[in-house]
């Protein structure tokens, strides 16, 4: 049996990724910035994400036994001409951090991205410092673009950003990552 499965975020889960979004520790290691956010203003998000599905995918990644959210992935920006999108992804509750949910995740999404929505180029951006997610992406199949230098601030200080892409032929070659998704229920 599988441990996680992903669907589309609902209104139902604002109040978690409110909490998440709260909490200093879930923030550290993505690339926004920590900043106190009202559950108003998460529910105005949600309902401007709702307003622009046409461009965004948002997922929950969920644990399979209790059905309860524990993570979310995104593919944002979106952009039908130039087909492609921008990954983000974040495990909101500890106990399943480095349990594979993150690779779990970012398998699904890409996999979508690649196979149902035909786009040829995802890409993300990733805090120096997160060695673990710099890992799985280069694992996954994700190639080193760039750096932005002091790009974000995170704890105190400034902090390079890794851009990282990866390309559908360069995904389709490994077949690995197709098969780690099947029978899977699909956001």
């Amino acid at each position: 049996m599988k441990t996680y499965f992903m669907r589309e975020l609902g209104s139902g889960d604002i109040e978690e990724l409110n909490r998440w979004r709260n909490d200093p520790d879930v923030i550290g290691s993505l690339v926004a910035p920590f900043r106190h956010i009202g559950l108003e203003t998460d529910r105005a998000w949600f309902e401007h994400y709702m307003a622009n599905r046409a461009t965004t995918v948002r997922l929950g990644i969920c644990h399979a036994t209790s059905k309860a959210i524990v993570g979310a992935a995104y593919l944002t920006g979106i952009d039908w001409i130039a087909r492609s999108g921008e990954l983000g992804i974040w495990i909101g509750v500890a106990e399943h951090r480095g349990k594979g949910a993150g690779e779990f995740a970012s398998r699904a999404v890409l996999r979508h991205a690649f196979c149902d929505l035909n786009l040829h180029r995802v890409h993300l951006s990733v805090v120096e410092d997160n060695m673990a997610a710099r890992s799985l992406y280069r694992k996954l199949g994700f190639a080193d673009e760039g750096r932005s230098r002091a790009a974000a601030f995170k704890n105190g200080r400034h902090v390079d950003l890794i851009r990282m892409a990866i390309l559908a032929p360069d995904y389709k070659v490994q077949p690995r990552l197709l098969e780690a998704v099947e029978g899977e229920p699909r956001g």
